[in-house]
């Protein structure tokens, strides 16, 4: 168990330390409150010295957004302008730089510090009530105090609210309520890419074993309860996240799915076969800078490749693998369109079709002019790849890339 340490009126302290980005407690701490100025703050975070807030709540959002506001501006076209040649740097090296960015970003701003009680209350001037939000991203109050970064504490109250209210998903007719922790249906167009593809005859028709699905990396459970209300008679979803777990069987217990989607605690493929195997990997072969970015961002396409390796060995015959993948790795130059398809011919598949769709999130729709991403985010298409395994090919289809 982490600990940090700190001096307050003249006495030693110390408390737990919680981090999700796994970082680890900071050496030097010094107590801080409404008289610290932002631009020595800015100058002991950037120093490495963390900020242990004593003043007002709203005070301390304030600071956080000033240091923000310095952040920025120091960095202003680092991410843009990346390590790239005479010629201008490339997607790739745009992507590194911005990641970069992020990070330190992220470390700055990390060192404002506040500290919750033994039962998860923020003593703090107007400060929010807060226990049941920590209570739901944390678990039962510790019984002695645990400080985390401020920059994480309103992650915690953000993802409350989406827990409460939800994220209305029609392919559904109802919502999904997000965990903390556990990505968010809130890009839909991947939902509706496997509401509308046509299911396979093996989940279709045939005995109890083929009318077997698997959604493999089920997060929110929201792929397995779309595929159960097509009409699929079992659907096994598996995750290896506690939150994610968590999170899929409150889905299926709402939408009332328990009888029919198993959620299970599996790394990747559950044991047996199915006739149909769907996959929803994280989208960027690149590093996670945190746990609660591993939705996102999988190193070297980890994910992507087991998926691939295992699928024939998974399927009944007849049966096919749904893929959904984003593009945008392509537009960054972090993966090639070829590389995609000598994957899928190296672990013996061949691709039956594939359905696409634009995106239609904000930063797709109307990019931000000054993301230095923006041309590929406009670009970016998510496509459901269905996948069998390598034989004869029905009468008068072709090949898909």
């Amino acid at each position: 168990m982490s600990r940090f340490h700190w001096t307050e009126a003249e006495a030693a302290r110390s408390a737990r330390w919680h981090s999700e980005n796994e970082s680890r407690p900071p050496r030097r701490v010094v107590v801080a409150d409404d008289r610290m100025k932002a631009d020595h703050a800015y100058r002991l975070a950037c120093e490495g010295t963390a900020l242990l807030w004593r003043g007002d709540y709203h005070g301390a959002r304030q600071l956080l957004s000033a240091l923000a506001r310095r952040v920025d501006r120091k960095g202003a076209g680092a991410a843009a302008a990346g390590p790239g040649t005479g010629e201008g740097p490339s997607p790739a090296e745009v992507f590194h730089a911005q990641r970069r960015a992020r990070r330190h970003r992220a470390r700055v701003l990390g060192m404002l510090l506040v500290l919750l009680e033994g039962d998860h209350t923020l003593a703090l001037r107007r400060a929010p009530d807060v226990r049941q939000a920590c209570a739901e991203a944390y678990g039962p109050p510790p019984g002695e105090p645990v400080g985390v970064a401020l920059t994480e504490l309103l992650g915690v109250l953000g993802a409350h609210q989406w827990r409460t209210k939800g994220v209305e998903v029609p392919a559904l007719g109802a919502r999904v309520h997000p965990h903390y922790g556990v990505f968010s249906p809130v890009r839909g167009e991947y939902v509706d890419l496997v509401a509308r593809a046509p299911l396979p005859a093996a989940v279709r028709s045939g005995g109890p074993g083929t009318r077997t699905a698997f959604d493999l990396g089920t997060g929110t459970g929201v792929l397995a309860a779309v595929l159960a209300r097509r009409g699929v008679a079992r659907v096994v979803a598996t995750d290896i996240s506690p939150r994610a777990l968590a999170c899929a069987r409150a889905t299926m217990d709402r939408l009332g799915l328990a009888d029919r989607v198993d959620v299970r605690d599996t790394a990747l493929y559950p044991e047996g076969r199915a006739g149909l195997v769907v996959c929803n990997p994280p989208w960027i072969p690149a590093r996670p800078s945190s746990t609660l970015e591993q939705g996102v961002y999988d190193p070297g396409g980890r994910m992507f490749h087991a998926f691939l390796d295992g699928l024939s060995a998974h399927l009944e015959p007849g049966g096919e693998g749904w893929l959904i993948l984003s593009d945008l790795a392509e537009h960054l130059g972090l993966r090639t369109r070829r590389e995609l398809l000598d994957a899928v011919a190296g672990a013996g598949l061949r691709v039956v079709d594939r359905s696409d769709v634009r995106p239609r999130h904000p930063r797709a729709v109307d990019p931000d002019p000054d993301d230095p991403l923006r041309v590929a985010r406009a670009a970016e298409v998510t496509s459901l790849w269905r996948l069998a395994p390598v034989g004869p090919a029905p009468a008068g289809s072709a090949p898909v890339g």
